[in-house]
């Protein structure tokens, strides 16, 4: 006999039916959902007991539906009654699982995980030696990169940093972003401060968006200068304030319209000196040509001091605590901004330092030296 395609297809087929057909058969259906009822033992035993805790009953068996009466266990008060048995070979729920607790859900512990880190970390008021550090590293690091590299790539480098900075700010304290913390607190560790894990950003998106304004808005030459101050005049100038706020002539309570709230007038000095003799390094070895520095050595002094001056003064200008915006505008939400000093010192040092310039009969084109310092 000669078996052509089809009927080797419908034989295998048959073959496949008869399979099902046998399985359905001779496979027992699964039993029937049980519904969780409660003993009359239990229900007598919830009635005496009432809602006080030793009578709760802590686990209960129920039986599969139509079977014989069987076995129902309650522990109750620390009893336990068997007074009703069951055969052995009965296939019994265990419904302790409905008294106990619910599980960790992981993605609230990932939400929360924040609340954790800021009981880590110190607050404003404290002097926090590695976050001024790693604030002066970032700048001077930023200001060489400005330097080096060409306009064309360092200004939309800056842009794309400062825009998946702000990304990771808005996304962090949400559902399933927990990991955003985490990562931060790793490699930054107690640079941060209390309140940027408690709901406001870091200052890490002001710092860059300062950059990335100064080096857009303002020639080479003066947005470098302008970055090196935020580099220098921010953290000097908070250092000294801390130091000296026992001072109290010099700290400005309520300041003029906000202005200088809650800092110090030594504080404000202080930060300014420390900048000047960065400042005069990195003009005294300007690409001056051979007619050497214009105004000589008075003019070279007056410019480092000023420049130091602007900064402090725009960190002094922002207050403390800083000024934010409202939560909800016309409605709807707002993402937590505020007037931060990392973005005010750059911007307000930049433009200080071409009015400086022109004081000083200095052009704008002026070029630092190839390494900045030396």
């Amino acid at each position: 006999m000669k078996f052509t395609t089809a009927s080797i297809i419908g034989i295998l087929s048959l073959l496949h039916a008869t399979s099902i057909i046998n399985a359905a058969v001779h496979f027992p259906l699964p039993p029937p959902r049980v519904s969780h009822k409660f003993s009359p033992l239990h229900s007598s035993r919830r009635r005496s007991h009432g809602n006080s805790s030793e009578g709760r009953v802590l686990a209960i068996r129920g039986i599969r539906a139509g079977d014989a009466p069987s076995e129902a266990v309650g522990i109750s008060g620390g009893a336990t009654d068997t007074s009703i048995k069951a055969p052995p070979d009965q296939n019994l729920v265990d419904l302790s699982v409905l008294n106990s607790p619910p599980a960790a859900d992981d993605d609230q512990d990932d939400e929360q995980h924040h609340v954790s880190i800021a009981k880590k970390l110190k607050n404003r008021n404290s002097t926090n030696l590695s976050r001024k550090f790693t604030h002066a590293a970032f700048g001077i690091f930023f200001a060489c990169l400005n330097q080096f590299l060409p306009r064309s790539t360092f200004v939309p480098g800056m842009g794309i940093l400062t825009s998946a900075t702000l990304l990771m700010e808005l996304l962090r304290y949400n559902k399933g972003f927990g990991w955003m913390n985490r990562a931060l607190h790793f490699f930054l560790g107690g640079a941060l401060r209390k309140h940027e894990m408690e709901g406001k950003f870091t200052g890490s998106f002001y710092y860059f968006a300062g950059v990335y304004a100064t080096a857009r808005m303002f020639p080479r030459t003066a947005a470098t200068l302008g970055i090196c101050q935020l580099a220098l005049a921010d953290p000097s100038a908070s250092y000294f304030g801390r130091r000296t706020r026992h001072v109290y002539w010099s700290r400005i309570e309520n300041g003029l319209g906000g202005i200088g709230r809650n800092k110090g007038i030594l504080g404000f000095l202080g930060g300014a000196l420390f900048c000047f003799p960065f400042n005069y390094r990195m003009l005294k070895i300007a690409k001056w040509g051979v007619n050497g520095v214009p105004g000589g050595e008075t003019a070279l002094v007056t410019a480092s001091l000023l420049l130091g001056l602007a900064g402090a003064f725009a960190d002094l200008a922002v207050p403390t605590p800083a000024l934010t915006m409202p939560k909800r505008v016309l409605g709807m939400p707002v993402p937590p901004f505020h007037v931060d000093d990392n973005f005010v010192v750059p911007i307000f040092s930049g433009f200080a330092c071409t009015k400086i310039f022109q004081l000083v009969g200095w052009d704008d084109g002026l070029e630092l030296a190839k390494h900045i310092f030396y």
